[in-house]
């Protein structure tokens, strides 16, 4: 009897077990992502042939103990390669593990291929060379701790590799996990559906096992083919036994399998047509083009099982145009498949809650390093699709904003405003519209609300804010803010660049919804920067903490002589530059500085008419020299900005810190007085939030009369 190891995706080491017992193995022994057992060549050969759900067959050769990389170069050395290969065969080698003195497996790889050429070398004069993509022999070592396992791969390329599958869509299901998809779903060969079957695997998959087909037997080539100890007849035995149950299964079943896979994508479809012809299985797989919401139960006489790997985001943030796919998938499965069995693989947990149908079994898999749910389910004979909206007093209060404010902001000329502000405190979120696009951002939850909970409402509010809004999921970008330190919301979230201009009023602003906490624009401002258009014609403006540089545009528009934007990010003030061209102001009366604002004012000896400045609540940015507080320090701001502020000029001071108290005293002895404008700043959709923002105008004192 000989040892063996067969590696798999972890979660199959159970099904791999029995399967191995099943062709013979002995001693039979569940390990991480792998099985150890011993047998005879007769065993190995027909695991490379008929596992479903291995990845390799490796021959066991030797365990040595490794505490530096001369203990790799002998215990390799040791080894009788020339009993397994040639000098004149190539070889590739696959290290794995670490420890103490050998902590890069590329350095493990190279000493192991150093120690056996070195051996060819002394016996042979001649050295096999190394082939990492189709080489003749591959030696596999694993390093745990002290302890290094050798073993010689018997499969070739991964035996997930059928050989039928010439094109993927764009997350291929690896062969080997559909197969323990249909085992861990209990399929028995009844009527199956996959409605977003992809390439096909996993229709193939179940061909494949009702008409006896070994998984192998469509493979052009196997490890142990190019191995000295191969035993050609043994093999093809096999392998004429093998073609002999496929044609018997085939014949037995032709014309009772009922096999069906649905897709959208033409063009994915048409790979899986190429990959059932190629299996073989013309006429017994059916595939046609279909959206998930035209399905209707193929075989509604009958009882049957529904398999699929639906697309799912890795992200929280991907998963707005799932949500909807997923419900409504819920509703048809409820309506049209009573009595059906049903089994999803997804990496999203909460994108299968939102199925809404009540679990059976769950497993635990693993697609590549992507850990997955496989949850089966079984269709009540008595399942009514929900005629109930999700998160319906949610969905009235967003119904009724709408209402409320869409033919307001049509009037207004705006085609950007907020919709919700966390109205109802199960939802605590604030959503905004941008022309087709809605951004949902999540406050966080309090710590007394069970984070699964929190998860569920948003999962919920996220599915009734698509259907009452008719936006498209795929329009829908979710962020999640906190409460904000210093330059924290300029941190860079995303790599998408993709920009969408806005009308505001008179002018055009570019946003960009995906890459930033903050879109680019502050909305709650839009009264302000109305205002200082107005206020702007014929004067000097300054735009201070000027982020995107939409009250220069506004000031701009307004007829200023000049303007002046200030901010410490080169990224906003380049973004400030293309919201100025964007609207047609450019050249030398339009002036940005790349500055510490507070630096700069401390500087600055040029006056101004029109001063708009709306710095942060609390800064410790690295390239600023001191920390800043508005309510600590606004004094000694407006210290600094009286003395740039002409007799006659206004200063526009906004700030987000709720219960703002401006020191008026303060500032009268300064010389300034301060009319406190935040109500009427505020806009029809920010209304119910009277702290969202304080605005003050701020001017110099009058002259007393003589």
């Amino acid at each position: 009897m000989t040892d063996f190891f067969a590696s798999c995706p972890k979660g199959l080491e159970p099904l791999l077990s029995d399967e191995l017992t099943r062709l013979g193995a002995e001693s039979v022994k569940d390990t991480v992502a792998g099985v150890l057992f011993t047998g005879s060549l007769e065993t190995a050969y027909r695991a490379c042939l008929w596992s479903r759900f291995a990845s390799r067959i490796q021959l066991r050769l030797a365990e040595f103990t490794v505490r530096d990389d001369m203990d790799l170069y002998l215990g390799i050395s040791a080894q009788s390669w020339e009993q397994h290969f040639g000098p004149t065969a190539s070889l590739a080698v696959d290290f794995s593990g670490t420890n103490d003195a050998i902590r890069n497996t590329q350095y493990g790889a190279v000493k192991v291929k150093d120690a056996i050429v070195d051996r060819f070398n002394k016996k042979f004069g001649r050295r096999p060379e190394v082939d990492k993509r189709q080489p003749d022999v591959r030696i596999m070592v694993h390093l745990k701790r002290e302890m290094a396992s050798v073993g010689l791969d018997l499969s070739g390329p991964a035996l997930h590799q059928r050989g039928y599958r010439s094109g993927t869509g764009e997350a291929p299901l690896k062969e080997n996990l559909a197969a323990a998809m249909l085992a861990r779903g209990g399929w028995q060969g009844e009527p199956l559906l996959d409605p977003m079957c992809g390439s096909g695997t996993l229709l193939i998959e179940a061909a494949m096992q009702a008409t006896d087909m070994a998984p192998g037997l469509l493979r052009q080539q196997f490890g142990f083919e190019r191995w000295l100890q191969h035993d050609a007849d043994l093999w093809h035995s096999l392998k004429a036994e093998a073609q002999v149950r496929a044609r018997r299964g085939m014949n037995k079943l032709a014309g009772s399998l009922k096999l069906q896979g649905n897709d959208q994508d033409a063009r994915v479809l048409a790979r899986a047509k190429e990959n059932v012809s190629r299996a073989g299985f013309d006429g017994v797989i059916q595939l046609q083009q279909q959206a998930l919401e035209q399905h209707t139960n193929p075989w509604p006489n009958e009882r049957g099982f529904v398999i699929s790997n639906p697309p799912y985001g890795e992200r929280l943030g991907d998963m707005p145009e799932l949500l909807k796919l997923y419900q409504q998938w819920g509703q048809i499965l409820r309506q049209e498949f009573k009595g059906w069995r049903v089994s999803v693989l997804s990496a999203s947990p909460d994108l299968l809650t939102c199925l809404r149908l009540r679990t059976d079994k769950q497993y635990r898999l693993f697609n590549g390093a992507l850990e997955c749910q496989l949850r089966n389910y079984l269709i009540s004979e008595t399942a009514v699709a929900s005629t109930k909206q999700v998160a319906e007093d949610f969905a009235n209060r967003l119904r009724k904003n709408i209402k409320q404010l869409e033919k307001w902001a049509k009037q207004e000329g705006l085609e950007a405003y907020r919709l919700y502000d966390a109205d109802l405190p199960d939802y605590n979120v604030a959503i905004d519209r941008y022309r087709d696009h809605l951004v949902i951002q999540e406050y966080a939850a309090p710590k007394s609300i069970p984070e699964q909970t929190a998860r569920q409402r948003l999962l919920d509010l996220m599915q009734a804010c698509i259907e009452v809004t008719g936006v498209p999921g795929a329009n829908v970008v979710l962020k999640v803010r906190e409460r904000q330190k210093g330059e924290q919301q300029y941190q860079r979230m995303a790599t998408r660049n993709e920009r969408m201009a806005i009308q505001e009023y008179n002018v055009s602003l570019l946003v960009n919804l995906h890459d930033y906490l903050d879109t680019g624009l502050f909305l709650d401002h839009r009264y302000t920067r109305r205002m200082l258009g107005k206020l702007a014609k014929g004067q000097d403006f300054l735009n201070l903490f000027a982020y995107t540089g939409s009250a220069t545009v506004h000031a701009a528009a307004g007829g200023a002589r000049s303007t002046t934007t200030v901010d410490m990010s080169r990224t906003y003030l380049d973004w400030a530059r293309d919201n100025m061209a964007h609207n047609g102001f450019v050249g030398r009366q339009h002036r940005y500085e790349q500055a510490d604002c507070l630096q700069w004012l401390a500087q600055c000896r040029q006056q101004y008419d029109l001063i708009f400045i709306d710095p942060p609540t609390f800064s410790n940015s690295k390239r600023m020299e001191e920390s800043f507080d508005v309510q600590r320090d606004h004094l000694k701001l407006m210290s600094d900005l009286k003395r740039l502020l002409r007799p006659a000029g206004t200063l526009v001071f906004s700030n987000n810190k709720r219960h703002f108290k401006m020191d008026l005293d303060g500032l009268a002895a300064l010389g300034l007085q301060a009319k406190n404008i935040s109500e009427q700043s505020l806009s029809k959709d920010f209304a119910r939030n009277k702290q969202i923002h304080n605005c003050w105008i701020i001017t110099h004192q009058a002259s007393p009369t003589p």
